[in-house]
C-alpha cells in the first residue's frame, strides 16, 4: 500500500491505493481546499493564514496514514511552494509535526507525473493527445504522441494565481491569448510539427476540469467513474462562462459538483480551457480525475 499527497496551490490532497502495471487501485482518498497561495507576497511569500491551514490539513492526513498499513508515502509540493520565499518554513514545520519529508518538485516532474496519471485511466487511449494539468499555482502541459512524451512545461497559469493577481477579467483574457500563443511557439520550438496539433485531443485533469465535469453531469455525490473519459464540449463551456459570470461566488457553490473554495477560481479556468480549445480549434476536452497523486503510485510500483 502507498500513499501520495499533494500540496497544492488551491487543494492538498491524499490518495492511499494499490497498484498493477497500468493502473492504480485505490483504497482511500482525502481531499481539503487549504488555498496555500492564497493571500501570497512576491516579498514575504506564504500566508502565514494559508500555512497554518495547510499545516493542520496535513497533520490530518498524517493520522489517516498512521491507521492504514502504508509502506511508502511521497509528499510533493508544487507551484506556491517553488516561488515562495518561505517554503523552507513549511517544510520544517511538516517534518517537526508528522516526521514527513516534503519534496518540492521542478514543474517538469509534476508534468511528466501528472502525465503518467492521466493517461492510466483514459479509454481509449489516444495517439496524440496534449494534457493540461490545471492547478492552482501553474498549469502543466504535456504533448504525448505514439507512447511517448514528445514534451512537456510548466507556465505560470494557475487559477489562485489568476484570479488574485489579475482581478481585472479583460486583462486576465488578454494574457492568457498571449500564453496560449507562447505554449504554441514553444511546442514549435521543441519540433512538433504543426500536423500534429490537427489530430491532437485535448485532456485535462485536475479541480477546475473535474469540477466543470460534475456540474455538466449533475453529479449532486461526486463519482471519478463517470468524471473520468467525460468530453466537455466547447459550446457548453462557453454557455457555463455566461452562466456562471451571472451567479454570485456563494450561489456558485450551490451548484453541483461545486465545493467551498471553487467559486471564485472557476471563472479563470474556464477561460484558460476556452482559450486552448479555441487555438488548437478543438471542440471538446476530455477529463480525468487522475493526475499527479496516481502517477506517484505508479512510479512507487514500477521502481
Amino acid at each position: 500500500m502507498y500513499a501520495a499527497i499533494d500540496v497544492g496551490s488551491n487543494t492538498l490532497r491524499m490518495l492511499i491505493g494499490r497498484c498493477t502495471d497500468s493502473s492504480v487501485l485505490a483504497e482511500s482518498y482525502q481531499q481539503q481546499i487549504t488555498r496555500l497561495g492564497g493571500g501570497y507576497c512576491e516579498e514575504s511569500g506564504l500566508a502565514r493564514e494559508s500555512i497554518d491551514r495547510t499545516l493542520a490539513a496535513i497533520y490530518s492526513f498524517h493520522e489517516i496514514i498512521l491507521q492504514n498499513q502504508v509502506e511508502q508515502v511521497r509528499l510533493v509540493g508544487t507551484a506556491a511552494l517553488r516561488r515562495a520565499v518561505n517554503a523552507q518554513h513549511l517544510v520544517n514545520l511538516i517534518k517537526m509535526k508528522t516526521r514527513l519529508e516534503l519534496e518540492i518538485i521542478s514543474g517538469k516532474e509534476e508534468a511528466r507525473l501528472s502525465a503518467a496519471g492521466v493517461l492510466s485511466v483514459l479509454k481509449p487511449l489516444p495517439q496524440t493527445a496534449l494534457i493540461v494539468d490545471l492547478g492552482g499555482g501553474s498549469t502543466e502541459i504535456v504533448l504525448y504522441d505514439d507512447q511517448q512524451v514528445r514534451f512537456s512545461c510548466s507556465y505560470p497559469l494557475g487559477v489562485v494565481r489568476l484570479q488574485e493577481e489579475m482581478p481585472d477579467t479583460q486583462d486576465r483574457q488578454l494574457y492568457l491569448q498571449d500564453m496560449v500563443v507562447k505554449i504554441s511557439s514553444d511546442l514549435l520550438h521543441a519540433g512538433i510539427s504543426p500536423l500534429l496539433f490537427s489530430r491532437c485531443e485535448l485532456i485535462g485533469t485536475a479541480g477546475t476540469m473535474t469540477t466543470l465535469a460534475a456540474l455538466d453531469l449533475s453529479l449532486e455525490n461526486y463519482d471519478r467513474q463517470q468524471v473520468n473519459n467525460h468530453r466537455l464540449r466547447l459550446d457548453w463551456l462557453q454557455a457555463t462562462q455566461q452562466r456562471l459570470l451571472a451567479l454570485s461566488v456563494p450561489e456558485r457553490e450551490t451548484l453541483p459538483g461545486f465545493e467551498p473554495g471553487r467559486g471564485d477560481i472557476i471563472i479563470p479556468g474556464l477561460e484558460l480551457v476556452i482559450a486552448l480549445c479555441r487555438y488548437f480549434k478543438q471542440q471538446a476536452i476530455r477529463v480525468s480525475d487522475a493526475g499527479l497523486l496516481e502517477g506517484i503510485l505508479l512510479d512507487f510500483y514500477r521502481s
